[in-house]
């Protein structure tokens, strides 16, 4: 439960500094060309002072590193780069693209809760008359539980045995 919340902030600060950034982003799209290229020298010299200085960076945080690999999608992002290696830059890519990916092909249904398993069994035993579909209905209907007559089965009843054809060689 604290890990879900902990993940649950992480992601809303994610997506907020994101859409404040892609607000700032199109701001600077209707600003003048001057104002931009003042505000770009200003930053650069922020980042020579910090370089002559060798003041170390604060490592940076899980919506700072999302946002650095959005937004190199806009230009050339290697020579800009200055906090960062261009190896970083591309390693958190790769990391963005395989928790994207492992969270796209995640297999199938939750399991049912061991609780709800043991009952199933149990009704199953207690009542031999009663099948699948029977089952999954008075779960719906009397606990408010919906499971599908298939999980019912998959729980229940042994898969039938499909006897294999001989072959005379």
């Amino acid at each position: 439960m604290r890990r879900t919340a902990q993940l649950l902030r992480s992601l809303l600060s994610i997506l907020t500094i994101t859409a404040g950034q892609g607000i700032q982003f199109l701001w600077l799209t209707v600003s003048s060309r001057a104002e931009l290229s003042a505000e770009v020298l200003f930053l650069r010299k922020q980042l020579a002072f910090y370089q002559e200085h060798q003041v170390q960076p604060r490592k940076l945080t899980d919506a700072a590193r999302f946002c650095l690999a959005l937004w190199s999608h806009l230009f050339n992002w290697s020579a800009a780069l200055v906090i960062v290696k261009p190896e970083t830059l591309i390693g958190w890519h790769r990391k963005g693209f395989k928790l994207f990916w492992r969270w796209k092909s995640r297999l199938g249904r939750p399991r049912i809760p061991e609780n709800l398993r043991q009952l199933i069994v149990r009704m199953v035993q207690e009542n031999p008359t009663w099948g699948e579909e029977r089952i999954a209905a008075e779960l719906s209907v009397k606990l408010r539980v919906l499971v599908s007559p298939r999980t019912v089965r998959a729980r229940c009843w042994p898969k039938p045995s499909v006897p294999r054809p001989v072959h005379d060689s």
